[in-house]
């Protein structure tokens, strides 16, 4: 077998490290194992383990023919026989097919506004389906939209799973106390809803001032990132609310915090749950996508409504004033992660697919 993951880019988000992932677990498992990023580099180069091979296209423009033959040429010098197209990466995907009829194309759906898929653009999506040979959803609410609206017969929910990154030198150091961080990884986009976090952090600074939250993902440096910025100063929370970009050495980060946060009002399956997960950090969550697959309210963690400031921050306090809680909902959450989100199990159901489906297709 002989799979190449295909993705835009290397900077730190859910799509990205599951490519990664993929690329990486399967490099232990097929004969030969690919990823390919088309348009731009980033921290995750570092996390791509050593037999997986790496290109990187430089792909210039939605229509790029010489990146195009250039992806052509990488697929068949490697006898590649599936691409793995990730989100967008499709379209490439799908131009590469028609002067490569033999390939066979996965399409990888990573769309995080699950939530609202009512409004989702699909006309393109429609008429392309058609060179898919299969889709992977991250959660059940992807998997039904694909069947239902792509008209495809061959939609798999499979989740997405965590794994503990190639060792990376610690170079991001948390600003605020030891043992009273809290950390919320996803990238600065408005399915994040940080504006969220905003609101919880400002009474959490009148009980437990001495509390900080840490905001870890890409800064597109737009006008979401510029809102949540001036509004950090309007409530005065330069203290209490800290701002990184992307970073590649996301374990040693995750080994300053007591707590992780996700305060999405749309999600697929998130990574960010995953690793709070395996990292053993309690969790509270707003209930979103699939992350009710995960989380067990009350049980491994908290789950809240979406834009409940007050239920998020009442659930927050729970877990900072009990840290045998804080262990319970860890250990537990771990134990689940392992069990049923690890690389493990779920390439073993992946490549039971590719095989009974794909490559029988």
């Amino acid at each position: 077998m002989r799979i190449l993951q295909l993705i835009d880019s290397l900077e730190a988000g859910g799509a990205e490290r599951m490519a990664v992932n993929y690329a990486n677990a399967l490099s232990e498992t097929i004969a030969f194992s690919g990823l390919v990023a088309t348009r731009k580099e980033g921290e995750l180069k570092k996390q791509l383990a050593k037999k997986a091979d790496y290109f990187f296209l430089n792909k210039k423009s939605t229509f790029d023919i010489k990146a195009v033959l250039k992806l052509r040429k990488h697929i068949v010098n490697n006898q590649v026989e599936i691409i793995q197209a990730h989100s967008s990466s499709f379209f490439l995907a799908v131009l590469v097919k028609l002067i490569l009829p033999k390939v066979k194309i996965i399409w990888h759906d990573h769309y995080g506004n699950s939530d609202f898929l009512a409004e989702r653009p699909k006309y393109l999506l429609q008429t392309l389906s058609f060179f898919f040979s299969g889709i992977i959803a991250v959660n059940e609410k992807l998997r039904t939209w694909s069947t239902a609206i792509l008209h495809h017969k061959n939609a798999i929910y499979l989740p997405n799973f965590a794994t503990i990154e190639n060792e990376v030198q610690a170079h991001t150091f948390l600003n605020g106390l030891p043992g009273k961080r809290i950390l919320c990884l996803a990238n600065l986009r408005p399915q994040k809803n940080h504006f969220l976090l905003l609101d919880v952090a400002l009474k959490l600074k009148e009980s437990h001032s001495d509390w900080s939250f840490h905001l870890l993902g890409k800064d597109f440096k737009d006008a979401y990132s510029q809102e949540l910025k001036l509004n950090i100063k309007k409530k005065e929370l330069e203290n209490h609310v800290f701002v990184y970009d992307s970073a590649s050495d996301v374990a040693a980060i995750l080994a300053q915090v007591q707590i992780g946060v996700l305060t999405s009002n749309s999600e697929g399956l998130p990574v960010a749950l995953l690793e709070y997960g395996l990292h053993k950090k309690a969790v509270v969550s707003t209930d979103v996508g699939q992350i009710a697959a995960v989380i067990e309210d009350g049980i491994n963690g908290f789950l809240v409504p979406s834009n409940n400031v007050a239920l998020f921050y009442n659930r927050l306090v729970e877990l900072i004033d009990n840290k045998s809680l804080q262990e319970s909902f860890a250990d537990k959450l771990h134990q689940k992660v392992v069990a049923h989100f690890s690389a493990t199990s779920i390439i073993k159901k992946y490549i039971h697919w590719i095989r009974t489906t794909i490559t029988n297709e």
